[in-house]
């Protein structure tokens, strides 16, 4: 695995031996290194082409299926660890996906870039601009966002629909970045 601190920090909050569904696995480098280094097993779940062949070529079993169709494939408890990293703010049904991530795992490991962040904060202050870094590499027209998560509303709505925040981590993508 890369040298990534952020995906090193994942994969520690990851029980060795789990079964482990990645939601948006992207080219499946963390679940790659959740099988190789801590005995885990499952599937990666992408939508898109490219990061699906590079999922196979890594060996990581790997599910095209686009997320807002839901998880219908997946028992109730099929997973003891489903994780929605990077996902929630591109999907349209939230409250379907984090009920779907609760009902499939027995925990979910959810991460979006906070947008209350102190550093973007500074940045939209500072010069007026949307927010563009390392971590939020698009401009406003052309990100692949559709929604802007804070911490503060992502709990307020995952009380609202009846799950629970169990513990947050922060964690710092690119520490190089200035917002």
């Amino acid at each position: 695995m890369s040298e990534r601190q952020d995906l090193r920090l994942l994969a520690g909050l990851v029980p060795k031996g789990s079964r482990v569904l990645d939601l948006g696995c992207g080219d499946g480098e963390l679940l790659a290194h959740l099988i190789d280094a801590r005995g885990c097993s499952g599937y990666g779940i992408e939508i898109a082409d490219a990061n699906v062949l590079q999922c196979v070529q890594r060996g990581v079993p790997v599910i095209q299926l686009n997320l807002e169709e839901g998880l219908a494939l997946f028992q109730d408890r099929s997973f003891d660890v489903v994780l929605q990293l990077d996902t929630l703010q591109h999907l349209r049904n939230t409250e379907r996906m984090l009920q779907e991530t609760a009902r499939v795992g027995r925990i979910g490991i959810v991460s979006f870039p906070n947008f209350s962040h102190w550093g973007i904060r500074l940045q939209v202050i500072f010069t007026g601009y949307a927010p563009v870094s390392r971590r939020l590499p698009y401009q406003w027209h052309e990100t692949p966002n559709i929604r802007v998560i804070t911490l503060k509303d992502f709990r307020k709505f995952v009380h609202e629909v009846g799950l629970r925040v169990l513990d947050e981590v922060a964690i710092d993508t690119h520490s190089q970045d200035r917002y």
